[in-house]
């Protein structure tokens, strides 16, 4: 029988060295993309281990994450063009319709950032300027996160 004293080594060694960067790398990929799950757990349990430096854990988890946003971003260019259906709206294409890429910036939020992203391909957004906003939305999450982790926000 499995117990969480057997559990907790485990998890921990994926944690440890090149492999949790994959770990946080991965997390933050499928986070962001419209499977449910979170990278916050996986980052900050990469933090407390101290085995990479802050700067390199705020990068790996960005670049998964923008990858996975900007995944949902591809599938939402692979539905048929329907920017004049009202019909078929969503509150993220309306946030998008009404602020236009600024509303990437928000691609890290639960349950609509996943939607930003799906909507801005569905509308034809420009690739290249979405990527660089969602990565900048990204970015600033994992180090807000790393500053209130460190006690410095």
């Amino acid at each position: 029988m499995l117990s969480l004293e057997s559990i907790v080594p485990a998890l921990t060694a994926l944690f440890v060295g090149e492999s949790g960067l994959w770990v946080l790398f991965v997390t933050g990929f499928l986070s962001a993309t419209l499977l449910p799950g979170g990278s916050e757990a996986a980052f900050l349990a990469a933090m407390r281990l101290g085995d990479n430096s802050l700067m390199l854990l705020i990068v790996v988890a960005t670049i998964g994450n923008t990858l996975g946003g900007m995944t949902n971003y591809w599938l939402g260019r692979l539905l048929p063009d329907k920017t004049s259906d009202e019909k078929h709206g969503h509150k993220a294409m309306h946030w998008l319709k009404q602020h236009g890429y600024w509303a990437l910036l928000f691609s890290w939020l639960p349950v609509i950032g996943d939607p930003l992203c799906l909507a801005a391909g569905w509308l034809r957004l420009n690739h290249s300027l979405s990527f660089f906003v969602v990565l900048i939305g990204k970015a600033l999450r994992y180090t807000a996160l790393a500053m209130i982790f460190k006690g410095i926000l």
